[in-house]
């Protein structure tokens, strides 16, 4: 609403969606996502720089819908999800996109930690909406795009037959 301070907002898990692709051999790309998304975030329309967010990805929930490509990816080979069983960011700020001001575009810096590697990433993060949702709960929604290279997070492992580059899609709505 229009308060004078940050919304704070649970991520909506059934309205969230984390997919990514990556080239295969160079014949094609290979689509899956993550299924369980946790995380929080707290959004100040009046100083979007005060805004924060926070999202966990559970890495055994990967589906690439191929179960026997989502053991090998959970295996050691790739995401290693017994070491490393969550990707994370964590926002450090937030400030209106240099590249596309006044559009609801957002240059969110973060620390992204995968596969036991920290790095600082910007993703330019697009404000969908808020309001009322059809239940009365009042929502707020973002969406993402970016790509990321796995072996700068040490996931070497079938380069280059297997992509280096990921495009990853973040969409997520909170309550």
């Amino acid at each position: 609403g229009g308060s004078l301070r940050a919304e704070q907002y649970a991520l909506d898990n059934s309205h969230t969606s984390i997919v990514f692709g990556v080239s295969h051999f160079g014949f094609s790309h290979t689509y899956g996502r993550f299924n369980r998304v946790g995380g929080k975030f707290s959004w100040d329309n009046a100083n979007p720089e005060a805004s924060q967010f926070v999202l966990a990805i559970d890495v055994a929930s990967i589906d690439s819908n191929d179960a026997k490509r989502d053991e090998h990816l959970r295996s050691a080979d790739f995401f290693n999800a017994k070491q490393f069983p969550q990707i994370i960011f964590q926002s450090t700020s937030v400030r209106p996109s240099l590249k596309n001001p006044g559009e609801g575009l957002f240059d969110v810096v973060g620390n992204f930690t995968m596969h036991g590697v920290t790095k600082e990433v910007v993703l330019s993060v697009r404000k969908m909406g808020e309001g009322l949702g059809p239940y009365g709960k009042y929502r707020s929604g973002f969406s993402c795009q970016t790509t990321l290279k796995r072996s700068d997070f040490g996931m070497t492992n079938m380069l280059p037959k297997i992509g280096d580059e990921v495009a990853i899609t973040i969409s997520f709505e909170g309550l």
